[in-house]
């Protein structure tokens, strides 16, 4: 029963849970006293602010004649007719004053306490994701570190080949100054020697970080988008992975680096490398309007200040044309077996090229996915003093879900359970349900120090790269660090949208920040039992696939190092069921009672010494429960199904 005079995550007071639709209705309602003190209640407002703060809308409510312990509700049928991110609050007189009703925590209205408006994004109904995304698992592959194929490669000037083993290079050479040029060989017949490896994980996509021509190990400066780097084999190599991965299962995504090229490159050609006229080399060139100079030859702009990094202009015709125009890079690899795009720094892309890169996607492969690098929350991010258009239905299908990451760590790594559901309710509120599905997940990425090391409590602020590459866990912390591992990627698993794995980390890869997260993998040293653990967790989430891929998240609890949440699905016969998550990141353990409608509880998967009973589980210290809550008339329906 309602509680509170409005909260935006119960459908008693708003009837679509998040984001909605153009055309689509939603039911606002306040939940008013009778009589604010001695005086009663004359009129209801809803205020709405669109996302620049053009302007404000105010919407009568009508009194409705429902009502609840001395209260009744006032209500709001409101249907947005275009897309946008709107701000919203409430204010009613009474007596003559008007009272106004804002955001506090946990999506509650507090009266004349002005903290925050509520937002409501609206997207459009092109917001479409194929359900192929959903309740699936990713497996990212920095290309190079991998695995080695033993085909011999030419080597680029100015690169090594180093041994397998090695410890990523980190000094810049005395010569060139230049660091990323030692290679340890990883390639394209590698990885595709691996797939029955990754398809036991329970790994239904593949990520992999750039594979296109370029002059370094992680080919984030592109030279040529239209060739696989030399290294890694040829176009052959790409078509053969894609069809194999494909037999398996897989999908696999690609990244694309197109806010800036590298100098060394077809485009920019500032050493002659190329037979290409570059823009570093003449105005004439046909790619000088692809770049900022602001006195050429010399003085142009780059990504970060990096000169090896020069900017592209993204929006010049012509280079949109080639990169998202028919029959461009964009087509080409989707055409030649990818299943979908990874945009790199999206903050730095303008909404009208990531729009024109969906197009020409759904042009060629209406059921590829087209998945963005943001950081933050993604609705309602501003990047340089504009607020993006990436959730509202003609850009990104998905984007790369770091405040997850920092849910989870929040809790397993510092003790605070309390913010948990606030930061996971937040995002879910504020997205499309269609792109809450399809978030991806990770724990760790390229551009992390390893999950493990951090989990041992290290996060190398501070630290230089020589104390880095000496960094090794000792053996206590490690398998503390192991144990805290296990439920962080059983919350990773169990959350909204799909889990990504990142190369190595599901064997204990250690290393801090870019380049010790990207050491080669370790065949010969694997942590067989964490390796087992994954497998495991990749079947349940296979298994379960059918909840997992697009259920209802719901917070139980959260306190004193303990979080229960469910995932939780209603079928065609009205009947309820869920995976119920248990989590224990404290060093006791907990004896959790279970509320009274779950049951009828089974375990699915759970830590050694977990015990349930009469509605009690008992979880170890840093350990925890996955069980399943199914009404005996669902088991009924159930029996003998393949799940």
């Amino acid at each position: 029963m309602p509680e509170h005079i409005y909260n935006s995550r119960d459908k008693a007071y708003k009837s679509i849970y998040g984001a909605v639709a153009v055309g689509e209705t939603v039911v606002f309602r306040l939940l008013l006293p009778e009589e604010y003190g001695v005086l009663p209640i004359e009129s209801a407002a809803m205020v709405v602010m669109d996302a620049d703060g053009a302007h404000t809308q105010r919407f009568d409510f009508r009194k409705t004649n429902e009502t609840h312990i001395g209260s009744v509700f006032w209500e709001l049928p409101y249907t947005p007719n275009f897309p946008g991110l709107f701000w919203y609050s409430f204010e009613f007189s009474c007596g003559g004053f008007t009272h106004r009703l804002y955001k506090g925590r946990y999506g509650t209205g507090y009266v004349d306490a002005e903290e925050d408006k509520w937002q409501l994004t609206v997207y459009s109904g092109e917001q479409v994701v194929a359900d192929k995304w959903k309740g699936g698992i990713m497996y990212q592959i920095f290309p190079d570190r991998f695995k080695n194929s033993g085909k011999t490669r030419m080597m680029p000037k100015d690169s090594k080949l180093v041994g397998w083993n090695s410890v990523p290079e980190w000094e810049a050479d005395s010569k060139t100054g230049l660091w990323n040029t030692d290679y340890f060989g990883g390639d394209l017949k590698g990885i595709e020697s691996e797939l029955p490896y990754i398809a036991s994980l329970g790994v239904d996509i593949i990520y992999l970080n750039p594979i296109f021509e370029a002059h370094s190990n992680h080919r984030y400066n592109t030279a040529d988008y239209n060739t696989i780097d030399p290294i890694l084999g040829k176009e052959e190599d790409f078509i053969d992975l894609c069809t194999q991965a494909h037999h398996l299962g897989m999908k696999v995504i690609i990244d694309g680096v197109f806010s800036h090229t590298g100098d060394d490159s077809i485009y920019f050609n500032k050493y002659g490398h190329y037979s290409s006229v570059g823009a570093y080399q003449s105005k004439e060139s046909p790619y000088f309007s692809w770049y900022k100079f602001d006195n050429w030859p010399n003085d142009y702009k780059s990504w970060w200040g990096i000169p090896l990094l020069p900017e592209v202009v993204e929006t010049t015709p012509s280079y949109v044309n080639f990169i998202a125009g028919a029959g461009g890079v964009v087509e080409k690899w989707l055409k030649l077996g990818a299943d979908g795009w990874r945009l790199d720094v999206a903050d730095e892309l303008p909404d009208e090229f990531i729009a024109a890169i969906r197009h020409r996607i759904k042009a060629v492969k209406p059921d590829a996915l087209l998945l963005g690098e943001v950081w933050e929350d993604a609705s309602n991010k501003t990047a340089y003093g504009i607020r993006r258009k990436y959730l509202l239905g003609s850009e990104l299908d998905s984007v790369m879900n770091y405040p997850f990451r920092k849910a989870i760590l929040d809790f397993v790594a510092e003790d605070n359970a309390e913010d948990f559901f606030e930061q996971i309710l937040t995002i879910t509120e504020n997205y499309p349900k269609q792109i809450v599905d399809s978030l991806m997940n990770p724990l760790g990425t390229h551009d992390t120090i390893r999950i493990l090391t951090r989990l041992a409590g290290v996060d190398c602020e501070g630290m230089s790269r020589a104390e880095q590459a000496r960094l090794r866990l000792g053996k206590a912390e490690r398998e503390r660090a192991v144990e805290l591992l296990k439920i962080a990627s059983v919350m990773q698993y169990t959350l909204p949208g799909f889990p990504s794995l990142y190369y190595g980390d599901e064997v204990g890869m250690e290393g801090g920040k870019d380049p010790f997260n990207r050491g080669s993998f370790p065949w010969k040293n694997k942590d067989e039992d964490l390796l087992a653990f994954f497998r495991k967790l990749g079947d349940v989430r296979r298994h379960k696939s059918y909840v997992f891929a697009d259920a209802d998240f719901v917070p139980v609890s959260a306190a004193d190092g303990v979080i229960c949440y469910e995932r939780r699905k209603t079928d065609i016969y009205n009947t309820s069921f869920s995976v119920v998550v248990l989590v224990n990141r404290g060093d006791d353990d907990v004896n959790y009672t279970l509320p009274p409608y779950m049951t009828d509880v089974s375990e699915i998967f759970s830590s050694e010494g977990t015990d349930v009973d009469a509605g009690v589980v008992k979880i170890p210290a840093r350990g925890f429960a996955l069980l399943e809550n199914v009404p005996v008339i669902k088991k009924q329906y159930r029996a003998g199904a393949k799940i």
